[in-house]
């Protein structure tokens, strides 16, 4: 097979400056099929020196960091492009793959100098077609050998590296990131490449017909079609051009160009009626001849291969009947690891921010400042953070079981499930993603190709319980289920935050199926699924991944909960003076058997502390917050919730939490008035349990809890999402309608959760 020989010119730099200039900043691209350990290879490479934004007009995020290349030169801008199997998009997420990498993106993402592949070892024969198309492309390319030390380990054969870096013609560097081997290496070779300029080119060739086709078209020039890919012919050259003109699926646009394209498809045709496949089909010849070289069978390896341990755990883990219980237990698992692990550090960070409530307000003369930064500041955000550890705790075991190789897993076990609703196979990693935030939940749906699914992916995935929501679910459940346990093993509240995990799941395959029977009927296509091999998670990923989600949490509870928590301060605050509004409200009134503070449970999440006497507020404060503008909006809104066992304040509270589920805790926080500066101290969790109607009887009850954490099982309450629903669906149509289905439905389940366990009983 010959060689195939191109002149293409050197990479245009972006801002000038020649690629040798010490002074220039270059870019580097870091591609790869998904599951290839590109996201690994970029941390290690990057470690806290990278940031998160999305691309230009599109929601497809972008991760960007910075390399050291080379002692003499700054480091290099290194950007980790979303996953993709081959230049030939089909998704949105493919689309600004390629056009980063053929130097057709915007002006905010320039040319890289040099791209990286990274290439699974232990999977070559496929990860080589992103390869195949890159070496077309003329830019200077690095191969980047991941997973080597497990290809190292194979029983059966044995990989060549100088063979591959000779059939291949461009570098190739073996990597193993949990060690930190190979990047010295690899960071020396993407500099040479950049300063040596592109890469040899592609090593296959057409048949001889396609080739003269293709000669003839390249001699005939480009038409005005061809403008938009100018720069890619400057660094690939007329052939490949071409080649992208002859087997795309649209023609080109100029008449005469056209004609040329269509007689040379006509000629093609009459000669084989599937030469459209030629260039799939030869690439593919190619890569075997390439494996052939590179990839040998061990001396002495048996005749029979031995099954690997990736499928003898499959054997299990995908099973049919034992799949889904395996799932079913490892969900368990983790959830009673977050409820357990969770409670000293949940416990020192209430203590620190009640604690910092009573020395601001010992040092500052009361007034009106003083309860603002005490009850609006310290109440308001300490009573989001201190969930952070649970959070942590999920983003954790989510880390863990995407490294290990599981997820890929959960989400085959879960395609006959998504079948059986008419959703695509593929909608299970947006709808898992939307556990930890439905807002990357969403936008991972840009992954499926079929519009009508991945909208109705869209339309389900609120119903997931996202992060937001653990904090309500911990509250209700440390009031009123806290020390519980079934068989003296499992805790009560484990059982009650997997039910609602489960409600939720429940109710988004339903409404999926009515959807896809209805306004986005269409057939799912088949699922085409990736099981890569069990393997070690990485700790530098799973601390790095920790550590942005930390920070997202921290910055969210920094900013939206903080001008929440002081909006709702104000509201509960104002008016001071005057008289009592008109209303059927309720007011808080003190317990009839007021009595000491408790010790707070960790898992509580408690976060500041009350006023003894049981954790209520005074009448005059009780009035005060009656009588304020927030007081007057709850009780406008008291006649349509009190079904659903709920009262004017718990109404103030739902208000605010349709900005962000969270406030809910702050919220309550603020109108209980918890820290009001005490001798003692009590804790939200008390003032719960205490909260009391104008009879006397309790406000919360465990069948007032479970109404409240159903109802956030199932209502869109998050503007981000309502957002970004509308920036990914480019109306508000669909936003609107998501917004108003889930609270119809939140409502309804509401209603007959609370009104069902009173006729049983339950009130």
């Amino acid at each position: 097979m010959s060689t195939l020989t191109t002149s293409p010119a050197p990479p245009l730099p972006a801002d000038g400056l020649p690629i040798s200039s010490p002074q220039r900043t270059l870019t580097v691209a870091l591609a790869g099929n998904p599951n290839a350990g590109k996201t690994t290879l970029f941390n290690a490479l990057t470690g806290l020196r990278q940031r998160v934004a999305n691309y230009p007009g599109v929601t497809v995020e972008r991760k960007e960091g910075f390399w050291s290349l080379s002692p003499d030169a700054p480091p290099a801008r290194l950007i980790d492009l979303p996953g993709l199997y081959s230049l030939d998009a089909a998704s949105l997420d493919e689309q600004i793959a390629r056009d980063v990498l053929t130097g057709r993106a915007s002006s905010h993402t320039p040319a890289p100098d040099c791209v990286v592949v990274a290439v699974d070892a232990t999977n070559l024969a496929r990860n080589l077609y992103l390869v195949t198309q890159l070496l077309e492309i003329g830019r200077p390319l690095v191969i980047a050998l991941t997973m080597f030390d497990l290809a190292a380990r194979q029983q059966d054969t044995e990989l060549d590296v100088a063979e591959l870096e000779e059939a291949l013609g461009v570098p190739v560097v073996p990597v193993v990131t949990t060690q930190r081997c190979g990047l010295d290496a690899l960071a020396a070779a993407v500099w040479r490449a950049a300063q040596e300029g592109a890469s040899p080119g592609a090593g296959w060739r057409l048949s001889a017909r396609a080739e003269e086709e293709i000669a003839s078209l390249a001699r005939g020039g480009r038409g005005e079609a061809d403008e938009s890919n100018a720069r890619l012919c400057s660094l690939a050259g007329a052939r490949y051009a071409a080649m992208i003109e002859l087997y795309a699926e649209e023609l080109p646009q100029d008449a005469e160009r056209r004609a040329s394209v269509e007689g040379a498809r006509s000629r093609l045709a009459a000669a084989d009626p599937r030469w459209w496949q030629e260039p799939v089909l030869a690439r593919y010849d190619w890569i075997e001849q390439v494996a052939a070289r590179a990839v040998r069978a061990k001396r002495g390896a048996a005749a029979e291969r031995e099954r690997t341990p990736t499928e003898r755990i499959d054997r299990v883990a995908t099973h049919k009947i034992l799949g889904p219980l395996v799932l079913l237990l490892v969900m368990l698992v983790v959830f009673q690891a977050i409820f357990s692990w969770a409670q000293l550090p949940m416990d020192l960070i209430d203590h620190g921010f009640g604690s910092l409530g009573d020395v601001v307000r010992a040092s500052m003369p009361a007034g009106l400042l003083t309860d603002l930064i005490v009850d609006g500041v310290i109440a308001g955000v300490g009573g989001v953070l201190v969930f952070l550890p649970q959070i942590l705790l999920l983003f954790l075991f989510i880390s863990l079981l995407e490294d290990s190789g599981y997820m890929a897993r959960a989400a085959f076990i879960m395609d006959r499930l998504m079948r059986g609703v008419g959703l695509h196979g593929k909608a299970f990693m947006p709808l898992l993603s939307s556990f930890a935030c439905a807002i990357p939940g969403i936008m991972a749906t840009r992954t499926i190709e079929n519009p009508k699914d991945r909208l109705a992916t869209i339309l389900i995935a609120p119903f997931m319980s996202c992060s937001a929501r653990l904090p309500v679910y911990t509250l209700m459940i440390a009031a009123f289920f806290t020390g519980r346990k079934v068989f003296g093993v499992v805790s009560v509240g484990v059982l009650i935050i997997m039910s609602m995990y489960l409600l939720g799941i429940v109710v988004a395959v339903a409404v999926a199926w009515v959807l896809k029977h209805t306004i986005l009927k269409s057939p799912p296509p088949p699922l085409v699924l990736e099981l890569p091999p069990y393997r070690m998670p990485s700790f530098a990923n799973v601390v790095q991944t920790i550590y942005q989600r930390a920070s997202m949490f921290v910055r969210r509870a920094g900013t939206v909960i903080l001008a929440i928590s002081i909006l709702l301060w104000a509201l509960v605050t104002f008016p001071r003076a005057g008289a009592p509004a008109q209303g059927d409200g309720e007011r808080v009134q003190p317990s009839a058997n007021a009595r000491e503070a408790e010790t707070v449970q960790p898992a509580a999440g408690a976060s500041n502390v009350a006023e003894s006497a049981g954790a209520q507020t005074s009448g005059d404060k009780g009035e005060q917050i009656r009588n304020s503008f927030a007081g007057r909006l709850g009780r406008l809104i008291e006649p349509a919730i009190r079904p659903l066992g709920f009262d004017w304040q718990m109404g103030i509270g739902l208000i605010a939490s349709f900005a962000a589920r969270e406030t809910l805790v702050s919220t309550l926080s603020i109108v209980y008035n918890v820290d009001d500066g005490g001798e003692q101290s009590g804790s939200l969790i008390e003032a719960v349990r205490n909260a009391r109607r104008p009879d006397g009887r309790p406000a919360w009850t465990p069948l007032v809890a479970v109404s409240m954490m159903v109802f956030f099982v199932l209502a869109c309450q998050c503007m981000s999402t309502v957002a970004v629903v509308k920036r990914e669906t480019n109306s508000w149509r669909w936003p609107l309608f998501m917004v108003s289905y889930m609270l119809a439905l939140a409502y309804v389940a509401s209603l007959v959760t609370f009104q069902g366990g009173r006729l049983l009983g339950f009130s």
